[in-house]
């Protein structure tokens, strides 16, 4: 069955996405203008980093009676434990409060690394000796701060981006972690100006582009970048701004069903009211193939693709706090892209906001606030049947729907580390038993050539942009 949202909505919810005011939130604890009201969530919700948090390290807290110390858990152990206070020590606040993370593998030596955000700039951290991990350093962010960040990879290289007006895109060159001292403060190797704020960025490895999404460019939608002829110096090549506003975005070479479309690059927008799926092959005229909505949308925050391409897992960030729903995951059948249907949603046990997901094989990992990490299943995704098979919940004192816990995970790495990075807590590193995970590839060395384009003339600026968690 397809959902349309009602008439009525439709217009204002768009109005919210391409009209964006400005708001002072307040809950006495923190004040911060944002011009999203959604934004409001996560700053009433705001409570203080947890100071009474210590490092673990040096031996594994194995999940057993349905705990890991203090965690509630089942099938997963609890390797070690970075509080904020050590991913903060080389600059900035003790209590500067953690967002989103990723990874990098070093391709030479199997060498693993954990990236996280903070307020005050990004956390590197090797995961090799996932039971004793180093703090290899903080690269403080190029301007202000934001409790709002993202970061991907390409190569060996991180790109980092944040709702800081003046953060632009900070490149850092990942080799050199390898011989960093433990604790350093690391300097950016590159910076990219074309834009202030971003709220996220997404990579393509497999084509080298990068799309900023949430940006003052572009309306605050697609932001194209090369990154692959020049990597420290990348060259914008195009916008999509003609659904206004995107929050988060993946763009794959498509392998699924619709075979008008095979080996295109395609990307799967998440815009606040609509998944939106755009056929970005040419960067300069990209082409929308359609708008879908769903029922009880209230912010269509961030999904992420099956491996065969055939659906796509979504996450509603308001739909718990404003219905009064438990936990919802949305699975859209994309095997025709220009007639998306909703398969069906699955609805989990906890009453959390989910917020950040992702695919590995056959199960999808998630981040979902208070509830932490969840691990489900997807042998029943065509009927969105998922069934959870392990979690680690890093909030035990509640479920609630509150903006509080964890912001994101990253399930990626060949040696079978998870990552999960935690608001008010810092970095967990943990190890999924008793799932059978084919490894995942390397991404390709030497990824398929794109045509030359002919130069793109920067976009001109969008009113300041900013999207929820």
């Amino acid at each position: 069955m397809r959902y349309y949202l009602p008439l009525l909505a439709l217009p204002l919810l768009t109005a919210q996405r391409n009209a964006p005011v400005s708001i002072d939130c307040d809950n006495n604890k923190k004040l911060e203008e944002v011009s999203r009201p959604c934004m409001c969530g996560l700053i009433n919700d705001w409570e203080e980093a947890d100071a009474s948090l210590r490092m673990v390290s040096s031996a594994a807290v194995t999940c057993s009676n349905g705990f890991a110390g203090q965690y509630p858990c089942s099938g997963v152990d609890l390797l070690s434990l970075l509080p904020l206070s050590k991913l903060n020590e080389a600059s900035g606040a003790a209590g500067d409060e953690g967002n989103d993370c990723w990874g990098w593998t070093d391709p030479g030596t199997g060498r693993e690394f954990a990236i996280m955000g903070v307020e005050s700039g990004t956390a590197y951290v090797e995961v090799t000796d996932p039971v004793n991990p180093v703090y290899v350093g903080k690269l403080p962010s190029h301007a202000g701060s934001s409790m709002w960040g993202d970061i991907k990879t390409y190569n060996n290289y991180a790109y980092a981006v944040s709702e800081n007006q003046g953060q632009g895109m900070q490149i850092l060159e990942l080799t050199q972690l390898k011989n960093t001292s433990p604790g350093s403060v690391l300097t950016e190797t590159a910076h990219h100006g074309g834009f202030g704020n971003a709220h996220n960025i997404f990579i393509n490895e497999d084509t080298g582009f990068a799309y900023v999404v949430g940006s003052n460019k572009c309306s605050g939608g697609l932001y194209m970048m090369n990154l692959k002829d020049n990597p420290t110096n990348p060259d914008f090549v195009g916008c999509f701004s003609d659904d206004g506003y995107t929050h988060d975005v993946q763009c794959v070479i498509y392998k699924g069903s619709d075979n008008r479309f095979t080996d295109k690059e395609i990307c799967f927008a998440l815009n606040e009211d609509t998944i939106t799926i755009i056929d970005v092959t040419n960067k300069q005229s990209p082409t929308e193939l359609s708008r879908t909505a769903y029922d009880q949308a209230r912010y269509v925050h961030q999904g992420w693709l099956t491996e065969d391409h055939n659906y796509l897992l979504i996450g509603d960030e308001l739909d718990e706090t404003q219905y009064g729903l438990k936990t919802r995951t949305i699975v859209l059948n994309v095997k025709d892209l220009m007639d998306p249907e909703v398969a069906g949603i699955n609805t989990a046990d906890t009453a959390a906001i989910d917020h950040n997901m992702y695919v590995k094989g056959n199960h999808v990992y998630q981040a979902n606030y208070r509830a932490g990490l969840r691990i489900l299943g997807l042998s029943g995704v065509a009927e969105a049947s998922l069934n959870e098979v392990a979690y680690f919940d890093i909030y035990p004192s509640s479920d609630s729907a509150s903006f509080n816990g964890a912001w994101s995970t990253y399930p990626f790495f060949n040696s079978g580390t998870i990552i999960v990075s935690g608001i008010e807590q810092g970095l967990f590193v943990l190890k999924a038993t008793g799932i059978n995970q084919p490894p995942t590839p390397p991404p390709p060395t030497n990824p398929p050539p794109t045509p030359t384009a002919p130069p793109v003339a920067p976009p001109t600026n969008s009113p300041p942009t900013t999207g929820c968690g």
